[in-house]
């Protein structure tokens, strides 16, 4: 019997099969022994061990349309990353580091920023403006208030969207504002270090009802909350390609394959100082850069 993972705790996994009907699993033995590990949003195969108690074991995953690592869910047709405004002041880095990982996965990306009832417009336009030019969808919501939801959901309808970002922003709310059966509790922000609680243990799906018809179902997954990503795959000498606001200024450099970090005549840079490339995303770039230029074994010394 086919069906979808939709949650997993502690080994077990929830599977809904044809019909709405949800069978707690245990994977065979056979997973360990291969590497596999099957994560929510699997399309795998069941056997069934009792009907009357709906319990079964996976025996099969089958192949992935795309898989993440941070949070791990496969087969997604995009993600939304919401992120505060303000309270808590959005972390660029992470914000990036998201974007690059969806950028590797070809998984195409909607920036969301909460808390627009709080925020002043400079402090919107500033994110706007860093992130617009990149060629991301950026959405400017008020969860508290209703405000953006339905241009979001428009974007939500008939797809499978990850739903992912750090604590503190958001994020409960917003699912109970999709999915209002779903009961999720909304974690209170920490006043003294001014961070959220991370309510969510685990990632799960969700049926948008209210988006869902005879066309097709609108699925929500829904991630727990996370404060630092490491990359997979990516080196300092390719990061540039992950920054496409760079591209029309890299035919200026006067070094082909410029990093853009500390060559003169760069493009990049020259754009940089016109206000042509955004400094936030710039110094994102830098820092980054420098992060996986350490990272990199020095294969030149003699053992």
């Amino acid at each position: 019997m086919l069906g979808r993972i939709i949650k997993g705790i502690a080994g077990f996994y929830y599977v809904e099969t044809k019909g709405a009907i949800i069978y707690e699993c245990k994977a065979k033995g056979i997973f360990r022994k291969s590497g596999i590990k099957p994560i929510v949003g699997d399309i795998v195969e069941i056997e069934i061990i009792d009907e009357e108690k709906r319990l079964g074991n996976l025996t099969d995953v089958l192949p992935r349309k795309n898989s993440l690592y941070r949070p791990p869910v496969a087969n997604v047709d995009q993600a939304v990353i919401l992120f505060a405004i303000v309270k808590p002041d959005p972390n660029y880095n992470l914000l990036d580091k998201y974007l690059i990982m969806m950028r590797q996965l070809d998984i195409p990306v909607i920036i969301c920023f909460n808390k627009q009832d709080i925020a002043t417009r400079e402090e919107a336009k500033e994110l706007y403006d860093a992130y617009e030019k990149c060629g991301y969808q950026v959405l400017f919501v008020s969860v508290k208030e209703e405000k953006g939801l339905d241009e979001l959901k428009a974007l939500l309808k008939g797809k499978t969207t990850a739903l992912a970002g750090p604590s503190g922003v958001g994020k409960s709310s917003l699912l109970n504002k999709l999915v209002p059966d779903a009961d999720m509790q909304t974690g209170e922000l920490s006043r003294k270090i001014d961070r959220g609680r991370n309510t969510t243990r685990h990632s799960e799906i969700f049926v948008v009802k209210e988006l869902s018809d005879e066309s097709g179902e609108t699925f929500i997954i829904d991630t727990p909350g996370f404060t630092s990503l490491e990359l997979r795959g990516v080196e300092a000498d390719s990061l540039m390609d992950y920054y496409p606001e760079f591209v029309p200024f890299e035919p200026e450099c006067r070094f082909g394959g410029c990093s853009h970090i500390a060559e003169p005549d760069c493009g990049v840079k020259n754009a940089l100082e016109r206000g042509e490339v955004s400094k936030v995303r710039y110094e994102n770039y830098r820092i980054i850069y420098e992060d996986l230029k350490r990272m990199k074994p020095d294969y030149s010394r003699k053992r």
